[in-house]
């Protein structure tokens, strides 16, 4: 076998700065800071309570005042801003959805109660829909045997405007009924709350990542499915097009839903405006994480890392995530 001279490159070797610890972090172009983490937190309609979710390791219902301690433990670690998603009290579904709107609901309580101990060091975030509020767990007005869009407004403006009363920062729109944002906004000025800012969930697809949610949140539909208002997971220009209508409707900040599968679109939508884009990574896709950790299929805080690091490469300025406490506890970003 004859000698073979292989000529090394000299002069530019990208290994340089992959070299040592100190000398990669120097170089990367990726950094997520803590106050870029959105938490989303279960609220039950009492002042003590901790359920386990079963499908979501870590993640419980939580009374009220079972919520304060743990922001108060959170906003230690840098986590700074929360997302909310209510629970009725029992016996309070209806078809209308009306307790979504209940001045003395488990969202409105909560946010009172956190903008009182916390002030502005913390963003209060709440999620508007009425899925976990109506007996058939649609996220709009069920007319003739299908989900109505334009009655559907009035009631997610009546939950807005509760939400926003309470002293909530930021409502987030998550039905996808067409012209919500520009309702709520509307809502929202008229009423002197022209401060409160509205997050739309811009781009939420009909995914099938969103079943242990669906546990926590006691908000599967009771028939049929949701692809008639939420998007199809074969479109990504529609995502540009939904962006583009909640800008000229008010939105202040938008969204992409589920993260994982959909890092192209939030690049997508991250080229198309300049508003600070969030995006969701969902409860389908930390359960993954957790099932497969627990089995020592994959090392959680590696892929935990990859897996957030991606979706902020792709372009999202905020991450709504169960992984965050985690995160910065452990120190693996």
């Amino acid at each position: 076998m004859r000698d073979l001279t292989i000529t090394l490159p000299g002069r530019v070797r990208p290994r340089r700065l992959r070299r040592t610890g100190a000398i990669r972090e120097l170089a990367a172009e990726t950094r997520i800071s803590p106050a870029q983490f959105v938490l989303p937190h279960f609220v039950l309609p009492v002042d003590r309570a901790e359920e386990p979710v079963p499908s979501m390791p870590g993640v419980s219902l939580m009374g009220v005042e079972t919520l304060l301690g743990q922001v108060e433990a959170d906003l230690a670690l840098g986590i700074r801003s929360v997302l909310l998603f209510g629970h009725p009290a029992k016996g309070a579904k209806s078809p209308g959805g009306e307790a979504a709107a209940d001045t003395h609901g488990a969202v409105q309580r909560a946010v009172s109660r956190l903008k009182a101990a916390f002030g502005d060091s913390l963003v209060v975030m709440t999620d508007v829909c009425l899925c976990a509020y109506t007996d058939h767990g649609h996220c709009g007005l069920i007319e003739g045997g299908d989900v109505d869009n334009d009655s559907s407004l009035r009631p997610l403006v009546e939950a807005a405007l509760s939400h926003a009363r309470a002293g909530a920062d930021v409502v987030a729109p998550s039905d996808m009924m067409d012209g919500r944002v520009a309702a709520i906004r509307d809502a929202l000025d008229a009423e002197g709350l022209g401060n409160v800012a509205i997050l739309s969930y811009t781009a939420k697809y009909a995914s099938a990542y969103y079943g242990p949610f669906r546990d926590a949140a006691d908000s599967a539909p009771a028939h049929g499915d949701r692809q008639s208002y939420q998007m199809d997971c074969r479109n990504a220009l529609e995502a540009i097009r939904e962006a583009e209508l909640d800008e000229s409707e008010g939105a202040d900040l938008l969204m992409v839903k589920p993260a994982l599968a959909y890092l192209d679109v939030i690049a997508a939508v991250r080229a198309a405006t300049t508003l600070p884009l969030a995006a969701y990574n969902v409860s389908g896709e930390y359960a993954a994480v957790k099932a497969a950790a627990a089995r020592g299929w994959l090392d959680e805080a590696r892929v935990v890392r990859e897996n957030l690091m991606g979706i902020r490469r792709a372009g999202a300025d905020l991450i709504i995530t169960y992984h965050c406490r985690d995160a910065l506890r452990e120190k693996w970003l």
